[in-house]
């Protein structure tokens, strides 16, 4: 029987998967997503949300 990490890592080398990974790619590349990621990363960090 094959890992979970096993299973992961082939279906990442399948062309499904490259696919997958270009697309993501190109998504993070846009300035608005790495805005959203920006601000997500903040409130994740611990600082209070003052609620």
């Amino acid at each position: 029987m094959t890992s979970v990490g096993q299973r992961i890592k082939g279906f990442l080398n399948s062309p499904q998967g490259r696919k997958m990974i270009d697309r993501g790619r190109r998504q993070a590349a846009k300035p608005g997503t790495q805005q959203k990621l920006r601000q997500f990363a903040e409130r994740m960090s611990g600082r209070p949300s003052g609620r």
